[in-house]
């Protein structure tokens, strides 16, 4: 498991400060569902979209990026 935040640092590429600010603007949604809390835990299953203009449109599955332990 991983947190949000840290997810976000990893597929956008951003510092831990913009993807804290991302989060708190209410941009991220979490299984289509909008999240705020940057310390979320977010589980192999977990789907992920940012509303940001680069990505738009674009989801991120958490398996994709982070390996099973």
């Amino acid at each position: 498991m991983i947190e949000l935040q840290q997810f976000l640092k990893i597929v956008l590429n951003v510092s831990g400060g913009e993807a804290k600010h991302i989060i708190q603007e209410g941009l991220v949604y979490v299984n289509g569902v909008v999240e705020t809390h940057r310390s979320r835990k977010l589980a192999l299953e977990d789907e992920v979209e940012v509303n940001l203009e680069e990505v738009a449109g674009q989801k991120y599955r958490v398996s994709d990026f982070i390996e099973a332990q």
